[in-house]
């Protein structure tokens, strides 16, 4: 139609693709849109109010199908067929809430289940609407059920589905909220599939994992506290192979997971023990990503705050140099989370090779630079504080500037 001069009826334009219509509906204001825009229009946030007279509009569910104005439409193509025109063939019914009910009770007759699974993993990956419509079936909740029966059963049969389904429609906080019986359960059931085999084994764990971080981030202290040594190796486990097993959305789940149980001192020992710091070193030396790397810190920092956690940090010789490293390169807040693990190690294991250790990599020189950035004036106090702490070991050495680390230690 682009190279030939026809002319078509303005009314059968959608005020928003500027393209003719194929699948118009009418909203509450009057104005009639092509079903795919309005519904991309509402749905993605670009606003709530009608394009055209800007009054409020609700939900995708107040849109009436024009059928009179679409068969004018289909008439106007067919008769220009020879011009170039295509042909606009009538759209499918609209699938609503009631069909991802009827979806869910499938779910419970081993004949149906595995159709039943595939459809919802095909309808969630289509478009925004129906997953809009799945979160408000209860889709989230039969995944986490269908899991949950996986792990008492130990059977994978359509959990590569049922996670693809998670991830594409989210687990609403609120969703997982109302689900503390059952979480206990869920967790053990992911931390299981972790340790399964599956033929598209990153997706496959890139998925639980970030079902599990739904899960975690919602969950009761109560949760927290019973956490068990299984769960954080299996966390760590992903961790070590993170280059073959997991993508990078699934890295950072991992991550959120341990940092939101730090606050637990039992699960700081149980990551300890799992290795997780030399894990979490080993995977920041890869140079990843600005969250990532923030992410790293804030778990190391906690961890850190135990003699234990501290030993293990000290035992990686790369500990030390690449947090120093970070400073100044990503971000405030990877600022402030390297300086608190540099403070804790000065303050509680500052032994004769650490302080040359932290002169050798650049530590000294890396926290005088900080301090004449602009930076919160709590982090230059902890600062100052490592420097004074053990100036009167670095000014001995020949290759410290004593210039410029005297000027911060008086």
């Amino acid at each position: 139609m682009e190279d030939i001069d026809v002319e078509v009826p303005k009314y059968f334009i959608c005020p928003i693709s500027l393209q003719i219509m194929r699948d118009p509906v009418t909203a509450i204001t009057g104005i009639t849109y092509d079903r795919e825009s309005i519904e991309q229009w509402l749905l993605k946030g670009k606003s709530t109010n009608c394009p055209v007279t800007q009054q409020p509009l609700p939900t995708v569910s107040d849109l009436t199908p024009n059928h009179t104005l679409r068969r004018l439409i289909q008439a106007w193509c067919n008769e220009n067929a020879s011009l170039g025109v295509d042909r606009i063939p009538t759209p499918k019914p609209s699938i609503d809430k009631l069909h991802f009910l009827k979806l869910i009770k499938q779910l419970q007759h081993p004949d149906s289940k595995m159709k039943a699974l595939k459809e919802l993993d095909l309808l969630a990956a289509k478009n925004e609407r129906n997953r809009k419509y799945m979160v408000e079936a209860g889709v989230p909740k039969a995944m986490l059920s269908f899991i949950v029966n996986c792990f008492k059963e130990d059977c994978v049969s359509g959990l590569e589905e049922a996670l693809s389904v998670l991830f594409l429609i989210r687990i609403p906080s609120a969703e997982a909220k109302l689900l503390p019986k059952q979480n206990d359960q869920i967790i053990k059931s992911l931390i299981w599939v972790l340790g399964c085999e599956f033929n598209t084994q990153v997706m496959v764990k890139s998925h639980a994992v970030s079902a599990l971080k739904s899960i975690i981030e919602t969950a009761s202290s109560v949760v927290l506290e019973r956490l068990e040594p299984k769960f954080f190796e299996m966390i760590v486990g992903v961790l070590k192979q993170c280059t073959t097993r997991i993508t990078q959305q699934g890295i950072n789940s991992a991550l959120h997971v341990l940092l939101d149980a730090c606050p637990w001192g039992r699960n700081r020992l149980m990551m300890v023990e799992s290795g997780a710091v030399s894990a979490l070193i080993e995977l920041e030396l890869g140079s990843p990503e600005k969250r990532t790397t923030e992410l790293i810190l804030g778990i190391l920092f906690h961890l850190c705050s135990c003699a234990d956690g501290r030993a293990e940090f000290l035992r990686h010789k790369g500990g030390i140099a690449v947090v120093t490293k970070r400073i100044m390169r990503v971000s405030p807040a990877a600022d402030d989370r390297a300086v608190l693990i540099l403070s804790l190690i000065s303050k509680f294991s500052a032994t004769s090779w650490v302080v040359h250790e932290m002169l050798e990599v650049g530590t000294v020189t890396k926290l005088c630079m900080l301090l004449q950035l602009d930076c919160a004036t709590y982090l230059k106090e902890k600062t100052m504080e490592i420097l004074r702490s053990h100036s009167d070991d670095w000014l001995k050495f020949p290759c410290i500037d004593k210039t410029v680390l005297t000027r911060y230690i008086k």
